[in-house]
């Protein structure tokens, strides 16, 4: 770990915080992502050598604790009190991020958010039995165009290649038209009507969809955010 080499806390918390990717896997392990892989596949592109360094380097600070599961190999992550404390400063960051620091088209990952949108999903809100949603994101590039969310029993899984069964809804979507939903910079009802999402199937599992998970924990403070750029781009016409 390098070193500013100074005694002022500021600097001294940021060898550990500024280092790449350390957020991210704070993010992770806070919203209950517990194992290696789990904390990988919220943070594509992290080599797996250095999670296994940055993990290290949380647990030796104290930050992360790392425990053997309770069935099968392999370990648990958790957030101590430090840990907890530093969520709380990525979480300032992320509310700092919404206030001053718009989206750009390269933020608009469709993998992330459904990937969040598994992570925030609402067991009580899911529907019984087994359903697989189909996800085409009709402006990216062929690989990145579809998705599945495969729902059963409780459980939501995240499919980057077809799981093989039947989808039971279908979600045609322009990729920012829903990033920005989840983000909550728009509505569901503004998307549809725009024609920017489409759902197909069963009336009442397509009305329930966008309710199966919580949106974005900035979602409110987006919407705000976004309701005064409008006020200001009207005051200046």
């Amino acid at each position: 770990m390098k070193s500013y080499g100074q005694y002022c806390p500021i600097a001294r918390a940021s060898e550990v915080f500024a280092e790449r990717w350390t957020p991210l896997i704070v993010r992770n392990i806070f919203l209950g992502c517990e194992t290696f892989s789990a904390i990988q596949a919220g943070a594509p592109g992290i080599p797996r050598s250095l999670l296994r360094q940055r993990l290290s380097l949380l647990e030796q600070i104290g930050a992360v604790a790392r425990d053997a599961k309770a069935h099968g190999r392999g370990s648990r992550y958790l957030l101590t009190e430090a840990g907890r404390d530093l969520w709380d400063v990525c979480d300032a960051l992320g509310r700092w991020g919404t206030r001053w620091l718009e989206a750009a088209p390269w933020h608009l990952d469709p993998y992330i958010v459904l990937w969040s949108f598994t992570q925030g999903a609402q067991t009580e809100r899911l529907p019984q039995g087994h359903v697989t949603v189909q996800l085409d994101f009709i402006d990216q590039p062929l690989k990145n165009r579809h998705f599945w969310l495969v729902l059963d029993r409780g459980d939501i899984e995240l499919c980057v290649s077809d799981p093989g069964f039947s989808p039971d809804l279908i979600v045609s979507a322009e990729t920012e038209a829903f990033v920005r939903w989840y983000m909550g910079q728009l509505s569901w009802s503004a998307v549809l009507r725009a024609g920017r999402v489409s759902i197909d199937g069963p009336r009442g599992l397509a009305r329930a969809f966008p309710a199966w998970s919580d949106r974005s924990r900035y979602a409110p403070l987006e919407a705000a955010m976004a309701a005064q750029r409008r006020r200001q781009v009207r005051e200046k016409a």
